[in-house]
């Protein structure tokens, strides 16, 4: 019974996540859904700018930590403007697969790699890098990146067709 209403939850928070004041719908991609977000404009522009919209359109699947707009505003002064000039797309495509995992990982998925790994999972980013993610609390994951930054995942498991997004506060930098 138990396992039952487990799995009715987590469909019907599939159903219901809402990000940036628009609902998310597990029918959409990647893309797709986060065009919907208001709090990820910038996201969206850097993803178009990098070139990877039809990558993350793709059949995946796909983890994406997706930085909110105020995530990007922490960055110093001038850095998202630099990121988007088109000489710089190597730099911006870098940071932007520092923020995907191949495959998908929920929210259930993190807590028992951390488990496994006696408190911290390793996971291998599409650049090439690595963020470790550690338990912050019960139900409570936070990021940190090969800089020794952290980020906060202030909302999880926002599924898509071809992969789940977690929204973080905070860039993570390779």
């Amino acid at each position: 019974m138990l396992a039952f209403v487990g799995v009715c939850f987590v469909m019907t928070k599939a159903q219901t996540v809402w990000v940036g004041g628009e609902q998310m719908y597990p029918s959409k991609d990647i893309i797709d859904n986060a065009i919907l977000s208001k709090d990820h404009t910038t996201l969206v522009a850097a993803v178009t700018a990098a070139g990877l919209v039809e990558t993350l359109k793709g059949k995946g699947p796909f983890t994406v930590f997706a930085p909110t707009n105020e995530a990007f505003a922490k960055l110093p002064e001038g850095t998202v403007g630099n990121l988007l000039k088109p000489e710089s797309k190597a730099m911006l495509t870098s940071v932007l697969t520092y923020h995907v995992i191949p495959g998908k990982l929920d929210s259930d998925a993190i807590a028992k790699a951390i488990k496994a790994g006696n408190g911290k999972a390793e996971l291998k980013t599409v650049n090439g890098g690595t963020l470790w993610a550690v338990m912050n609390g019960p139900k409570n994951v936070i990021l940190k990146d090969e800089k020794g930054n952290i980020a906060n995942i202030s909302t999880y498991d926002v599924y898509q067709s071809n992969g789940v997004i977690h929204v973080i506060d905070t860039i993570v930098m390779p």
